[in-house]
């Protein structure tokens, strides 16, 4: 009975050059929200009526997200749009910014905004 062997199957090419290719250095993303980024992550409320003013205009859930239905069948789901936005999670970081300086510094109810 006769035993394959895997250099039974070599073939004879060279096999000194048979490496990944490669395409260089990874290439870096710009990231051009970069500056607003940093911007929005330095805000920090220091006074009770700039903290209620961010907290009323930064929804706490996306406003464009809806299901639509059709005696009671759903038609169409609209998923939330604001994940989309690139800032998105500096302007939820900043409401939670708001929400904290209310509810520790000013020990004020926060319920209304949630």
């Amino acid at each position: 009975m006769a035993t394959l062997s895997h250099s039974d199957f070599d073939l004879g090419g060279d096999h000194s050059n048979d490496q990944v290719p490669t395409t260089g250095p990874p290439q870096q993303k710009r990231d051009f929200f970069a500056p607003l980024r940093h911007w929005f992550n330095q805000i920090n409320p220091r006074s009770s009526r700039q903290a209620h003013l961010i907290c009323r205009l930064i929804p706490p859930t996306c406003p464009f997200a809806r299901t639509i239905k059709f005696f009671g069948y759903t038609i169409l789901d609209i998923p939330p749009l604001c994940k989309l936005n690139p800032l998105y999670e500096e302007f939820i970081a900043l409401r939670f910014r708001a929400l904290t300086y209310l509810a520790d510094t000013c020990k004020e109810d926060i319920s209304q905004y949630c």
